[in-house]
């Protein structure tokens, strides 16, 4: 099973960017991969999400299992990610991917096609921390699967 993390924006260089290559480099059970969308035209302000939605949409190979990462999401705890990965990919799921919008958040259409929305708490995070906070779950979910003891409940 592939893990993809589809997000606008392009990250640079700096503490977030290290934290998620950090936890990237230790996920070895899932191959795990960023795909970065940027617009390549201004829009008005008003269709900005939209405009993102469909970047963020083309990205998603054919029938992957789609979280979005949105603040009207479900609060899940860590072992609930690392259930639902584990059943994915013992139910044969070719793609799992996770989408992060922009500072506008996501469109109808990205909530639409979501198979589940989900939110790192009630706090608004910046995009690119979510990056790192992201991978540190993909990498606890497998440490959890793995019956390693990373993970302290």
């Amino acid at each position: 099973m592939r893990i993809l993390v589809t997000a606008v924006g392009r990250a640079r260089t700096g503490p977030e960017a290290a934290l998620f290559e950090h936890y990237s480099k230790r996920i070895n059970v899932w191959p795990f991969e960023l795909r970065e969308v940027e617009r390549k035209r201004n829009v008005p302000a008003a269709q900005t999400s939209n405009a993102e939605g469909e970047l963020l949409l083309s990205t998603l190979p054919s029938g992957a299992y789609a979280f979005a990462l949105d603040e009207g999401g479900k609060q899940i705890s860590s072992a609930e990610i690392a259930c639902i990965l584990g059943n994915l990919q013992d139910t044969g799921c070719r793609d799992v991917a996770f989408m992060i919008g922009g500072a506008d958040g996501h469109s109808k259409a990205v909530r639409d096609r979501a198979d589940r929305k989900i939110a790192f708490g009630r706090n608004t995070w910046p995009h690119m921390l979510v990056r790192g906070l992201l991978a540190e779950q993909v990498y606890r979910a497998q440490q959890i699967l793995a019956g390693h003891p990373y993970h302290r409940p």
